[in-house]
C-alpha cells in the first residue's frame, strides 16, 4: 500500500542533509567567537532553537510511529529504549516554546546525549558488530536490535537516523545554551 523503498530513500537522503546541517551548525557554533560575521547567524539558531527543537521531536515521534503503528515494522529494545530519550523532549519542547524557557537545553542534552548512546550501539550492532550487551528481545516481544530494517546510501539504518536526530538536537541546543 505504500511505497517503503521509497519512503526508506527519502528518509535517508533527508539523514544526509541533516548530518551535513549538523556538522555546519557545530563549525558555526566553534568559529562564531573567531568571525564576527558569524555571531549573527549564532544568534538566530539560538533564538529559534526551542521551535527546531519541537520541530526535530515531533517529526522523529510522528515518523517512529508511522514505521511501527502503520508500516507495521516492530521496534526492538533498542528502538524503544530510544524512544524513551526522544518522545519525553517532545513535550518539554512544547512547554518551553509556551513558558518562553529556555533553560529546558541542559535537559535536552542530557536525554539527547543517552538517546545518541543508544543509537550509535545499535547501529554498531547493525553493521555487523558483536554483541556488547544483550538485546532485550529475550524479554519482549520485540524484533532483533541486529536486524536492519532499513539500510540506505550503504550507512543509514534506522538507528543512525536516530543518532543524527539526537546529535542535531544536541548541537541546537548548545546555541540555546549560549543565548541564555
Amino acid at each position: 500500500m505504500y511505497p517503503v523503498d521509497a519512503i526508506n530513500h527519502t528518509l535517508a537522503l533527508a539523514t544526509l542533509a541533516t548530518q551535513i546541517i549538523a556538522i555546519a551548525l557545530l563549525v558555526l557554533f566553534f568559529m562564531q567567537r573567531h568571525i564576527p560575521d558569524l555571531q549573527n547567524s549564532a544568534r538566530f539558531i539560538g533564538r529559534a532553537g526551542l521551535v527546531l527543537g519541537f520541530l526535530l521531536t515531533t517529526l522523529g515521534l510522528v515518523i517512529t510511529f508511522f514505521y511501527s503503528e502503520v508500516l507495521g515494522f516492530t521496534p526492538c529494545g533498542l528502538c524503544w529504549l530510544a524512544r524513551v530519550f526522544l518522545y519525553p523532549q517532545m513535550l518539554i519542547f512544547a512547554l518551553a516554546l509556551w513558558k518562553h524557557d529556555r533553560g529546558i537545553a541542559d535537559y535536552s542534552i542530557a536525554l539527547s546525549v543517552c538517546g545518541l548512546a543508544v543509537s550509535i550501539y545499535q547501529h554498531y550492532l547493525q553493521m555487523g558488530g558483536a554483541d556488547i550487551l544483550p538485546c532485550p528481545t529475550t524479554i519482549t516481544a520485540a524484533s532483533d536490535c541486529a536486524t536492519r530494517s532499513v539500510f540506505e546510501l550503504g550507512y543509514i539504518t534506522f538507528p543512525l537516523m536516530g543518532a543524527t536526530l539526537f546529535a542535531a538536537l544536541i548541537i541546537v541546543m548548545l546555541f540555546v545554551r549560549s543565548k541564555r
